[in-house]
């Protein structure tokens, strides 16, 4: 009897092996990848920065002198606190417009849910840069369509992308009309897996649709909160695209975000040291904020 159990057990912990082992190989192209192409140049990126390298001639040791030039660099911290305004912005508009259209959408039925679905994700299936020259004509003060709107409504034309007011926000529009649909569709898939068991008992005591919300919806669905929150955090001080075909940095730096200044440095100024020292600065601030939502959102059972 006590042999047949050592059978057994032997038997599970070879079947629990080559189980591990099956997951790890259909892992290891993406681990591989992500090693070469993620984490392979992040440490190279910090190499250079303690660096002095125009991308061409030998590279000369400087120490933390690039990091004492970042902390009295009044362009670049200019640029940092552009990104902040940026993802103050831009992170409730993406939570709260994504979950308001999914659960509009999830309380339609049929073919109408469907359309709406496939309507509002299908700027996410855009191209970005596409995206951007699009909404560049019709922010054109002339002949955009925005400012034909305007006015038709007795308003007068706006500059848009050429006033140092509004083009951040302009750009900001763009990043919002790309991304909420796919948001959206994940929020979709969460809100569907709550167990309809709790509405039937909220029902029963008579809870309306605000109390349903707050406290069914909002707290099962909290994990695809914290994930859209940290997704969108890193999105937005990533953003580059739309800053680089729409504005370049303008009007008067005022979208000059840290990822374009960084760029900025490294791609027209060609100092590559100087600029790997901003990105792994930028990358160090991701991660603090990322670990404070962690901190905030998450529970002690997480």
């Amino acid at each position: 009897m006590k042999r047949g159990k050592e059978i057994m057990k032997q038997k599970y912990a070879n079947k629990k092996r080559k189980e591990t082992l099956t997951a790890y190989l259909m892992l290891s192209p993406n681990i591989v990848g992500i090693g070469i192409f993620v984490f392979i140049p992040m440490l190279y990126a910090v190499y250079v920065s303690f660096h002095s390298w125009n991308g061409m001639s030998d590279m000369t040791f400087t120490g933390v002198d690039n990091y004492r030039r970042l902390i009295t660099d009044t362009d670049f911290l200019n640029s940092v606190k552009t990104t902040l305004i940026y993802a103050v912005t831009y992170i409730p508009l993406v939570y709260c417009i994504s979950l308001g259209l999914a659960l509009i959408t999830n309380s339609l039925r049929g073919k109408l849910e469907t359309f709406c679905r496939m309507a509002y994700f299908m700027p996410y299936s855009i191209s970005t840069v596409v995206a951007a020259l699009i909404w560049s004509f019709m922010y054109d003060p002339k002949r955009g369509y925005f400012n034909g709107i305007l006015n038709a409504l007795g308003i007068k034309s706006q500059n848009f992308l050429a006033d140092t007011d509004q083009a951040l926000f302009a750009v900001m529009a763009v990043s919002v009309w790309l991304i909420v649909g796919y948001n959206m569709v994940i929020f979709i898939a969460a809100i569907k897996d709550v167990p309809q068991s709790l509405y039937e008992a909220a029902d029963m005591d008579g809870a309306n649709a605000v109390v349903k919300f707050f406290c069914i919806t909002l707290p099962t669905i909290k994990n695809t909160t914290v994930f859209i929150l940290v997704v969108t955090t890193i999105g937005s001080f990533q953003v580059f695209d739309q800053i680089s075909i729409m504005t370049g940095g303008g009007p008067a730096h005022s979208t000059e975000v840290a990822v374009f200044r960084i760029y900025d440095e490294a791609f027209r100024m060609y100092d590559f040291g100087y600029s790997s020292t901003m990105a792994v600065a930028l990358f160090v601030v991701i991660m603090i904020l990322t670990f404070i939502q962690f901190k905030i959102t998450g529970s002690k059972e997480d």
